[in-house]
């Protein structure tokens, strides 16, 4: 009964996260929370190689960045709003409370990744590799959670939860 609550809270303050994204939040927040996210001009990007970089709280916004790589980045609160992140490379990423909003990562691999708490509403996995992913505490669309525990499997071999596990797959 607790946990029901808990993943409706979870998803309430998502929606909300979302509404705010979308109706823009008021300036003030914008100015108290621009100094804590460095955002990241894709458009302009030279290289899509994010590999073994630190990310931390990074911005990417309408990012095209398919087929980049972001193994083993440190991702950790980072925000990707409307981005194409199809066929990326994200094995053993670390995207523990991170946001990915409207995002696609269709094809992309996330074997071994850490995406605990993390945000990822209205996100797209089609063809994604999860093994060893995990998704504790994350808040997804149920539509999404159904399609990833067809394939889920593994233990991720940073925190020892197993992908089934963390999707709370029947």
């Amino acid at each position: 009964m607790m946990n029901d609550r808990m993943r409706m809270l979870r998803v309430f303050f998502a929606l909300i996260l979302a509404l705010m994204v979308l109706i823009g939040l008021p300036e003030t927040v914008h100015a108290a929370s621009s100094g804590a996210i460095r955002a990241i001009d894709d458009v302009k990007a030279v290289t899509k190689d994010y590999s073994g970089q630190n990310l931390i709280r990074a911005e990417f916004s309408n990012a095209r960045l398919s087929g980049s790589n972001f193994s083993d980045a440190d991702l950790r609160g980072a925000v990707f709003s409307g981005s194409d992140l199809s066929k990326s490379n994200w094995q053993g990423a670390d995207f523990d409370n991170g946001i990915a909003y409207l995002t696609d990562l269709s094809g992309a691999n996330l074997r071994d990744a850490v995406l605990t708490s993390a945000m990822m509403i209205g996100s797209v996995f089609k063809g994604a590799e999860i093994t060893g992913a995990d998704f504790s505490e994350a808040v997804l669309d149920r539509s999404q959670v159904v399609e990833l525990c067809k394939t889920a499997s593994g233990v991720n071999p940073k925190t020892g939860i197993s992908t089934r596990d963390s999707l709370e797959c029947p």
